[in-house]
This record gives C-alpha cells, structure tokens and sequence, in this order.
C-alpha cells in the first residue's frame, strides 16, 4: 500500500516556475514507476511525466519536455516536478501516481497502469 500526498502547486505568473512535491509512505516506495498527470476543469487526466523505480529513467509528454523535470529522492519517499517556463495552457490540478507499468513498452502513459494516487494540487498560471 502506498499512500501519496501532493504539496507545492498555487498561482503563478505566465514565464515563472513551481516545484511539486508528492510524499509517499510505504516501505516499497523505490520499487515503484512515478507517474505526473494534470487534469484542466472539464478535460481528460493527461500524462506529464514519469520515471522509472530501478534506472531513474525519465520520459515526459512533448510540451514539457525541456520545461519540466521529473526526479525522485528514494531516501527520502518523494517524487518531484520541476516546472519552469510556465504557460496559462499548464493550468490543471496536478496528480502523482505510483504504480509498475512496463517503461519499455511505454505504458507509462496511461493512467490505469498506476495504482495509487495522491489527491492532487491546483497550478494556476495567469498575469
């Protein structure tokens, strides 16, 4: 069982940065793939970003590569998002997913191949 808890969303202006933070309990933290989704007000949960529990390996949606930075720190139970050069499209409620998808088969990206989920944090970017 891993229980996750999502911190560090808000408002932000159009170009700034936020960095989320998801919290995890559960002894097998290091033995689970981390998954990043957004959810905008009557939209589809979409991928963001994920990595991989054994080789750290990351993969992330077109329109964040270069602006977002997926990273775990397995002593410490988390898993981060760095988000940089942010745009009033990233507004959404983020949501961190635990879970062992195949990473080579890309499965990664779907959300039912997690099993745990945080309740989320709003990002609000707007002038």
């Amino acid at each position: 069982q891993v229980h996750l808890v999502e911190s560090g969303g808000g408002l932000v202006q159009p170009g700034g940065s936020l960095r989320l933070s998801c919290a995890a309990s559960g002894r097998t933290f290091s033995s689970y793939g981390m998954g990043w989704f957004r959810q905008a007000p009557g939209k589809e949960r979409n991928f963001v970003a994920a990595i991989s529990w054994s080789s750290g390996s990351t993969y992330y949606t077109n329109s964040m590569k270069g602006r977002f930075t997926i990273s775990r720190d397995n002593a410490k139970n988390t898993v981060y998002l760095q988000m940089n050069s942010l745009k009033p499209e990233d507004t959404a409620v983020y949501y961190c997913a635990a879970g062992r998808p195949n990473f080579y088969s890309g499965r990664y990206y779907y959300a039912n191949e997690y099993d745990y989920w945080g309740q989320g944090t709003q990002v609000t970017v707007s002038s």
